[in-house]
């Protein structure tokens, strides 16, 4: 396949802005991102690269005072990604009990052993968001319950779901090299039932009901559209947890939250980002 390689100037340069404008971009296609000295490298299809979406993204971002600017030009005709994966990423432990690590690295022995294959969908536990989810379930009793997992990735957390016991997990992803990599990473974790992944967005959920527990780490443009969808997923105190945002995030998240009948349970920050756990009211959650 061919590629286009968009080089993106940050001003100020920021690997936090960066984090941000690769989670917006990877909307539109974009499969590879590399912090650079200056901000962003990335690397779309060049049949997906649209201007028109691109443009609207880096003149709307969601942090003022950041000026974005970006070059595109063809990518060299070699498997960039194939050199990426030879290199693989370094292990991440998370508290005592859970380890996240590739192939070609091996972890000290922990209650959650968690193998990634190195591809570049999002979710190898280096980020603050998927750290914090992953420590949030391992601190839940899942077994017997039903999780949809917004956004996959990697498929991390419906692995770790699944190592906590949960029945059945459904994820969904908008990009197709994320859920080949996501099924991938199911068996290589000895996963091979009880885990569905499919292409597409909060539309692949929108008839779920009776769900236990809903996971999203997602931006927080994406998370406000979307929490209506995922709140009619969910049972009666069924849970939510959402990150992929700011503390600075959490007022106006909690607010819509709230307005469909969604309490606070708890959440975490590490670093900027933060995390909630949701609850649907007992008392007050709509019939959906």
């Amino acid at each position: 396949m061919k590629y286009y390689e968009v080089n993106f100037h940050l001003e100020p340069q920021s690997e936090d802005m960066a984090d941000i404008l690769s989670a917006l971009i990877a909307e539109l296609g974009f499969e590879t991102f590399e912090y650079t000295p200056t901000g962003l490298r990335a690397y779309i299809q060049r049949e997906l690269m649209d201007d028109q979406r691109l443009n609207e993204i880096v003149s709307n971002f969601p942090v003022p005072g950041i000026r974005i600017s970006y070059l595109c030009t063809d990518a060299p005709d070699e498997d960039w990604n194939e050199e990426w994966e030879k290199e693989g990423f370094q292990p991440i432990l998370i508290g005592d009990s859970i380890g996240v690590h590739d192939t070609k690295h091996t972890i000290p022995p922990v209650k959650y052993d968690i193998l990634i294959h190195p591809r570049q969908a999002f979710g190898t536990g280096s980020h603050q968001t998927t750290r914090m989810i992953l420590a949030q379930l391992s601190e839940m009793d899942l077994r017997g319950k039903s999780v949809i997992d917004a956004g996959t990735g990697t498929g991390i957390l419906a692995i770790m779901a699944m190592k906590r016991g949960a029945a059945k997990v459904k994820a969904y992803d908008i990009d197709e090299w994320s859920v080949e990599n996501a099924q991938q990473n199911l068996l290589l974790n000895g996963i091979r039932s009880g885990v569905e992944i499919l292409l597409g967005d909060a539309g692949c959920i929108e008839e779920e009901r009776d769900n236990d527990l809903l996971i999203a780490n997602i931006n927080r443009n994406i998370l406000l559209a979307d929490i209506p969808t995922f709140f009619k997923t969910l049972k009666r105190e069924g849970k939510m947890i959402l990150s992929g945002f700011y503390e600075d995030d959490i007022p106006i998240l909690l607010d819509k939250a709230k307005s469909l009948g969604l309490s606070l349970k708890g959440k975490r920050n590490e670093e900027e980002w933060a995390m909630l756990l949701l609850e649907a009211d007992a008392a007050g959650r709509m019939d959906v």
